[in-house]
């Protein structure tokens, strides 16, 4: 098992439930309706499934390699994604399910997680399968897959602010200061 092919996995099947939602009659609202639902929840599920164990593991496997630079910029990109699908989402919930409008929203959120999905699989997800060994790839996928069954009644979207997110995510990969002590966690020397 590998992290980066169930990334893959489910990206696959945001492809399918979105293919899926185009081929269902307009008239068929509480159709329709469900399955946005299931994707909506999916889409933030997994956008947060990869902050908070996919990107700190790409930071952290970029920065040994002294890849420093393009993980950053990796990073940043995809948490901007992510805060760009999580507005798209919202944006669904505004229309009434099955009008133009709502169509309207529906393909704007498509082509906002298709662009991020495109970006991730050529850049990121390459990345790390080059610079992470499988045995941690298995270990991040085990972890992943478990965070994804542990909320898949979902999570709440909370957009981030990208720049910040990669500062928290590199201030958790370096080592603690030597002769410092965490006391209530806060260090002093």
């Amino acid at each position: 098992m590998d992290i980066t092919d169930l990334i893959l996995d489910d990206h696959r099947e945001q492809r399918r439930l979105f293919a899926i939602l185009e081929q269902i009659d307009r008239a068929e609202t509480g159709v329709l309706s469900a399955i946005w639902g299931r994707l909506a929840a999916f889409l933030e599920l997994h956008a947060l499934a990869e902050e908070e164990i996919f990107y700190p593991a790409l930071l952290q496997v970029g920065i040994a390699a002294r890849r420093t630079a393009r993980v950053e910029d990796e990073t940043f990109d995809a948490i901007h994604d992510h805060n760009e699908i999580r507005d798209a989402i919202a944006e669904v919930a505004q229309h009434q399910v099955g009008t133009d409008a709502w169509y309207a929203a529906v393909a704007a959120a498509n082509l906002a997680n298709s662009d991020h999905m495109a970006e991730e699989e050529r850049e990121g997800l390459t990345d790390f399968r080059r610079l992470a060994r499988l045995t941690r790839r298995h270990q991040l996928a085990v972890a992943f897959a478990a965070y994804e069954a542990r909320n898949y009644a979902g999570v709440e979207p909370v957009d981030k602010d990208p720049a910040a997110y990669v500062r928290a995510a590199e201030q958790k990969l370096r080592p603690p200061v030597r002769g410092s002590l965490n006391v209530g966690g806060l260090k002093q020397n």
